[in-house]
């Protein structure tokens, strides 16, 4: 929901934002909200690129936001793994959800889920987040600025 979906999105170079993501992120900021990326990063384990590569692209990420918005995702909770390796971090198992629960403090029944797959919305209800929004990653999210109200 971050950036438009091209597939194993992994170079600087192939990163493009959604349209709408700096308004919705910064909707979410004044707001009060605490943000997070929780994300399925199998390509890792797949061999398609290396942690160091989506590492960089994190970095890259946070520095653009921090340059349009002057704040950045509170935390960055990746999983490595490919289904087949049936771990609990990968969504929707809510692993990453829960370590983001013990490393902040975080209402549950305040929180929003946005997420591009029904995984996301799995995950996060999973952990008692009721509140969630199904986006197309390739779609402008103005829209859910209007579904999130103080």
């Amino acid at each position: 929901m971050i950036n438009r979906d091209f597939g194993y999105t992994y170079r600087i170079e192939d990163f493009t934002f959604n349209e709408g993501f700096f308004e919705l992120f910064l909707h979410l900021k004044t707001l009060g909200y605490l943000t997070f990326v929780i994300t399925n990063q199998s390509g890792i384990n797949r061999g398609y690129y290396t942690q160091e590569d989506f590492t960089g692209l994190t970095k890259h990420m946070q520095a653009e936001i921090l340059k349009v918005c002057g704040s950045v995702f509170d935390g960055v909770y990746f999983c490595p793994h490919a289904p087949e390796e049936r771990c609990e971090c990968r969504k929707p198992k809510s692993g990453l959800l829960e370590q983001a629960f013990r490393d902040f403090a975080i209402d549950r029944e305040r929180s929003w889920m946005i997420g591009d797959k029904e995984s996301d919305l799995e995950a996060a209800r999973a952990v008692g987040i009721v509140h969630g929004v199904l986006v197309n990653s390739n779609e402008p999210l103005w829209p859910v600025i209007d579904l999130i109200k103080e």
